[in-house]
């Protein structure tokens, strides 16, 4: 038993290490995930449509495809049975369904967006329903027969003329051409659209009702490049029956998310409520209800100080509101009774307010949720809404609608928790807090402060890894995350969101700092190894960090932050309400001390790069408008021209405020754990940019890691030299990395002789007597039971070998060219005639991924044995072109064999 327990785990040794690093994270897993978007539930509520995005090498950027699942069927694992309805390149979106539930109406990517596309559930392709000389946009269906979306008008004659000019100046402000988005009815029957809205300024958003009598719309009142929000959006009532509309709203700050009730006879809408509406500044989210019959609003009793966090959905007549709770949203359902509001809970114990709203169906009975935590990624859950006995909804899961992204499952996620700590002005502040992956007790770790943007985003306690923040990618490297939610921060009330209006840095810095004292002083990190990074505002807070406390962190990585506020208020797209909110006037205020506003140089790190210690790696977009551009070149060449510390300035063409390709978005997180891995963690040592994966050095380096023995290769188990495994599939199946060679046999056939120089060549002319033999014994020496690969094993790795036989040990190596099949009896003739061996030692050329072994020389050197009769793969003595890809023939000159072991 000790001889058998020894044995395998000596064999095991490099499978484990093999499994290890195959569920470990990796930049892919981050960035190439599934989603899904744009559910709507069928009329009668038994089908949902919905869009899966996945990433599209070829394209660079996901695509997304339309699927269709049956909530009344299931498949034979039990799951809701789904349909992939769209495939291609193409980005599909916006499904509507008809009136009667058999045809999704949507739009593509295809034909410019200009084409109304449709598809009938009963089968068949889909087909185009019409075209359009403009994009279409905002697809919906008004009434039975009727559609409705939002597309602009034909090219002018001024438009014509310039195209004409091949003139392609951006004019940046000109209301003299300003062209206008308007809704358009279509319909289905007469295949015409008539116009809906006569509106001067382009639509921003619009909602109506049931029963297709009212609509209501906003409106952009500046060009493609605006005006910076002045003059400030209208909102328009439209009444449909009467074609009348009346201007609304007026004097709120940003209306908008429309959503109409069951009954036609209003509409909710939200606000923003802050101290400084006219430019409008972070506060916090408010609901209201329009009433159609009075033309009045009123403002929706929430009784809850901290107002919306993540939005709301209308059922029936009453609103489902996620409100504002700090690292999370609390659920209630608001309803009008006799001229005041009643609320209660939304009790979903299992969901534990950790989840947002995807779709209603019309009867409300029914919902789409996305759940997650920062510590389990997003899952989309059928939800069953019923009526509590105290007035509130209780939601009861009925099993996920669809899982995405299966192959995370085998990775280890990092621990979470929402933690809290004494901020600036003596209050709690909140941040999630990441625990290194495999986490002890006692032990002290790395930190890593990682700061979201906004000011006034927030992080939750949902799943939120991304090319941005690659959380699982650095817990695995034995670190804590920190992200701290600073004064500023939305989802914890309007006075802790505008509390750094006119103390921008003041309150956010400190309250980091204390954040990292509290993780100190319980003993989880260590002060001396700290790196930080952060996207927009969170590169702007790290920047000044490295600037204040130049000592304390060992790396940064900031992507799109601003150094230089005076630039920032004339080329950020919103540069003015920004600047004005949060530095209290423009450039030129001037005050009693001054004549200019001091808070633009007191305020701009710029001004104090000299005192940056940490290396520090910039990423920024070149076409970013929300933080622009130059921005970054002004922080480079800072750091630069002082030299006190390494930088280095990626520069991504194309690219504006987030990363959308997904070359850029890998070349980011590869180049930010570089970084980490040179400065932060340590243990990097510079890349050989001369060496090139997959060379014959990268294969002689990878042999001179592989197990051996007094040069031969394989295992030493209880002095015998025995095949080296690998695991194709976790915990079920492991398999010879090399084909049996002639020492190995020798060790159960001691009588078995060759050549002093053949060694480590694959062990050939063997019977199948033979190998059953080696395979008995082996299975004995170890406790294992060995066997040759089955017939459908063998078939799957043949179709690995043609993909490797090109490169490999075959007659198209010896010949030096693409050898046809009429030369090779001429060939072997030479062959014989100099009495050559054309095998090689095992493992030559790079290896194969099987699974998750990496094995060598299927593409050549030996054929080898399977079982049944069954044989695949090739030696150096075969032919192998695309055209007669069998195997090589049994009575193959250099047959050879290879073990599998089942382990459990």
């Amino acid at each position: 038993m000790k001889q058998t327990i020894l044995t395998l785990a000596l064999l095991l040794l490099g499978i484990s290490l093999s499994a290890q690093e195959e569920n470990r994270w990796t930049a892919k897993d981050i960035i190439f995930r599934e989603s899904l978007s744009g559910a709507t539930f069928s009329p009668d509520g038994t089908r949902i449509a919905w869009v899966k995005s996945t990433p599209s090498e070829k394209k660079d950027r996901f695509v997304t495809d339309l699927w269709l699942t049956y909530l009344d069927q299931q498949d034979e694992d039990g799951n809701y049975r789904s349909v992939q309805l769209t495939r291609g390149d193409d980005r599909e979106r916006s499904p509507v369904f008809s009136a009667d539930g058999e045809t999704l109406y949507f739009l593509s990517s295809k034909g410019g967006g200009k084409v109304l596309y449709a598809l009938s559930l009963w089968g068949g392709a889909p087909y185009a329903v019409d075209s359009f000389k403009t994009s279409i946009s905002g697809l919906d269906r008004l009434d039975e027969h009727t559609l409705i979306f939002e597309t602009e008008e034909g090219a002018t004659l001024y438009e014509q003329e310039l195209k004409k000019k091949k003139d392609n100046v951006v004019v940046v402000e000109d209301t003299a051409h300003f062209k206008a988005s308007r809704l358009f009815a279509y319909d289905l029957e007469k295949k015409k659209r008539r116009r809906l809205t006569d509106n001067r300024y382009p639509i921003g958003s619009f909602a109506f009702s049931r029963d297709a009598k009212w609509l209501v719309t906003s409106h952009v009142m500046s060009p493609h490049y605006p005006a910076d929000g002045q003059p400030r959006p209208t909102y328009y009532l439209w009444d449909l029956e009467n074609d009348t509309k009346t201007q609304i709203l007026e004097g709120l700050q940003s209306p908008g998310d429309f959503q109409f009730t069951e009954d036609s006879k209003g509409f909710y809408f939200t606000n923003s409520r802050s101290s400084d509406p006219e430019w409008d500044g972070a506060g916090i989210s408010l609901l209201n209800y329009y009433d159609l019959e009075t033309n009045e609003y009123e403002e929706v009793d929430l009784d809850w100080d901290w107002g919306i966090g993540g939005g709301y959905a209308v059922r029936g007549n009453d609103a489902m509101v996620a409100l504002a709770n700090g690292t999370t949203h609390h659920w209630m359902i608001y309803r009008r009774e006799s001229g005041s509001w009643a609320n209660a809970d939304i009790e979903a114990d299992s969901l534990d307010d950790h989840f947002s709203l995807s779709a209603l169906s019309l009867s409300g009975e029914l919902a789409l949720v996305n759940y997650s935590t920062a510590s389990t990624p997003n899952q989309y859950h059928l939800i069953k809404v019923v009526n509590g006995r105290r007035s509130e909804l209780i939601m009861e899961s009925q099993g996920e609608l669809v899982q995405l992204n299966k192959g995370l499952l085998k990775k280890e996620f990092a621990r979470t928790e929402s933690i809290t700590w004494e901020g600036a002005l003596g209050d709690q502040v909140t941040g999630m807090l990441y625990y290194p992956q495999g986490y002890e007790e006692g032990k002290t770790y790395k930190l890593m402060v990682a700061i979201h943007g906004g000011p006034s985003g927030v992080d939750m306690d949902r799943w939120s890894d991304r090319w941005a923040y690659p959380h699982n990618l650095i817990t695995q490297e034995g670190c804590f995350i920190l992200k701290p939610n600073y004064h500023g921060s939305s989802n914890h009330g309007q006075e802790f969101v505008e509390s750094i209006k006119g103390h921008y840095y003041d309150l956010e810095l400190p309250d980091i700092i204390a954040g990292i004292d509290s993780l100190v002083t319980a003993g989880l990190v260590n002060r001396d190894s700290m790196g930080v990074m952060g996207w927009s505002n969170g590169a702007i807070l790290t920047t000044m960090l490295t600037v204040r406390h130049p000592e304390m962190f060992l790396a940064a990585t900031p992507g799109a932050g601003d150094v230089n506020w005076t630039s920032d208020f004339g080329t950020c797209q919103f540069g003015v309400t920004f600047d004005q909110s949060y530095f209290i006037g423009a450039p030129w205020d001037d005050t009693d001390s001054t004549f200019y506003n001091p808070n633009y140089i007191i305020k701009s790190p710029l001004f104090e790069l000299e005192k940056v210690k940490t290396p520090t790696l910039i990423f920024h977009g070149s076409e970013d408008r929300a933080v622009p551009r130059d921005q970054g070149w002004e922080y480079y060449r800072a750091l630069q021209q002082v030299g006190q510390t390494p930088v280095r300035f990626l520069w991504f063409p194309g690219q504006p405020h987030g990363l959308g390709k997904l070359t850029h978005q890998m070349r980011k997180v590869e180049e930010e754990m570089d970084w980490f891995a040179t400065y932060f963690w340590g243990g990097k040592k510079p890349e050989n940019e001369a060496f090139k994966k997959g060379s014959p050095l990268a294969t002689l380096l990878t042999q001179q890691k592989l197990a051996r023995h007094n040069g031969m290769m394989g295992v030493m188990a209880n002095k015998v030299l025995l095949p080296q495994l690998d695991t194709v599939k976790t915990d079920s199946i492991a398999i010879g990395i090399f084909e049996v060679t002639n020492a190995q046999y020798q060790q159960f056939k001691p009588g078995h002789s060759f050549a002093l120089d053949q060694y480590n060549h694959p062990v050939t002319g063997l019977s199948r007597e033979d190998v059953q033999a080696y395979l008995a014994w082996y299975s004995e020496e170890t406790g294992m039971e060995a066997r040759l690969p089955s017939a459908a094993e063998a078939e799957a790795l043949h179709a690995l070998a043609c993909k490797k036989a090109d490169g490999e040990n075959t007659l198209r190596h010896w010949a030096g060219y693409a050898i046809t099949v009429d030369e090779v009896p001429m060939f072997l003739a030479k062959v014989a005639e100099a009495e050559l061996s054309l095998l090689q030692p095992v493992g030559q050329h790079s290896p194969t991924k099987v699974g998750e072994a990496s094995v060598y020389d299927l593409g050549g050197n030996a054929a080898e044995y399977a079982q049944e009769d069954a044989h695949y793969g090739y030696s150096a003595y075969s032919f192998y072109d695309a055209a007669d890809a069998e195997p090589a023939a049994e009575q193959d000159k250099a047959m050879g064999f290879r073990i599998v072991v089942d382990l459990n």
